[in-house]
């Protein structure tokens, strides 16, 4: 049986691209109409993958995905995918630039052309779509509320549409962040270029509360390359935090920092450890490798079992803890 894939669909949409890129050949694609509902086939067996986007470098995370994972059946992360996000503005044939002022697509796209589309058609209004590549699709109906829609070149192509412009973006090299999730399994190996994703809520609004949360990897010399509130759901002024983590969770200093974060916070979600897709390896700080927590415990060892803490034996394998004498 071929591996099921959801997406954030239809066909041609920047989500199937980054699909394109972990699919196996004979893989089924199976598109989607948002992103929660495509982590939905995974949790309910549908499928046994799914690829939504989860972070943009113009508009940051993508709040229906973090929430999504941050919520109902644990899914994790095994995989991330980069995906470099160009428009075009399409068209029905013999659309007239004059006749263009509704505009249909995503509101990340929309936040990424807002600028371009005043400048270029001022007083066009946005009409959302679940995707650019629906947008897309709906257009080519020719009934679609809005006169153009702005999408990949994909998109153009798939559903017979023309490019009145290309290469549209207020950011150009703006880029879009992709994971593959899946149900909690097998955890992907270290690479040493790796991250982790949590989410993690507050114990309480307090003065340093958010503080006590960082210190538990900021002394330990652990790097976080993203770090966003969400509102926990539970009322005004109640956040969690969705953190991604340089490293493995399978890395000393990695796992010491969970520990202290699971003693301080009443809820930490683990979301997966995989390799990073840029391949940039964790700079680990002096004291913080494996083998100095290894020396550290082997050094406490010897002080409970007689030694003199000077004096210790080397070994073969780190005490785990709790350490006894």
């Amino acid at each position: 049986m071929s591996l099921r894939i959801a997406f954030l669909g239809p066909f041609g949409t920047f989500t199937e691209q980054a699909v394109r890129q972990v699919a196996p050949v004979d893989a089924t694609l199976m598109p989607m109409t948002s992103a929660p509902q495509a982590l939905a086939a995974v949790r309910q067996g549908k499928a046994d993958r799914a690829v939504v986007p989860i972070e943009n470098s113009i508009e940051g995370g993508v709040n229906a995905t973090l929430d999504s994972l941050s919520r109902g059946e644990p899914l994790v992360i095994v995989a991330e995918m980069v995906v470099h996000v160009v428009f075009q503005l399409a068209v029905r044939p013999g659309t007239r630039p004059e006749d263009v002022r509704r505009i249909g697509t995503h509101p990340h796209a929309w936040a990424q052309c807002r600028g371009w589309v005043e400048a270029t058609f001022p007083g066009a209004v946005h009409v959302p779509a679940t995707s650019t590549a629906a947008g897309a699709e709906i257009l080519s109906g020719g009934d679609a509320p809005f006169d153009a829609a702005l999408c990949n070149e994909v998109s153009v192509q798939t559903y017979g549409l023309e490019a009145m412009y290309t290469d549209v973006a207020d950011n150009p090299g703006a880029v879009t962040r992709f994971v593959l999730v899946s149900k909690p399994g097998q955890i992907p190996a270290p690479t040493g270029a790796d991250k982790t994703t949590i989410q993690v809520a507050l114990p309480v609004n307090e003065s340093g509360a958010l503080l006590t949360l960082l210190e538990q990897f900021a002394v330990r010399g652990v790097d976080l390359s993203r770090i966003e509130s969400r509102p926990s759901g539970d009322g005004l002024g109640d956040y969690t935090f969705s953190i991604d983590i340089v490293g493995h969770i399978s890395e000393e200093r990695v796992q010491a920092s969970l520990v202290g974060l699971h003693r301080y916070s009443p809820e930490v979600r683990f979301m997966g450890s995989y390799p990073r897709v840029d391949g940039v390896e964790a700079h680990v700080l002096r004291g913080t490798s494996d083998e100095d927590f290894h020396a550290g415990r082997a050094w406490v060892a010897s002080i409970l079992q007689g030694g003199n803490g000077v004096d210790v034996p080397d070994y073969p394998v780190a005490p785990s803890w709790p350490l006894n004498g």
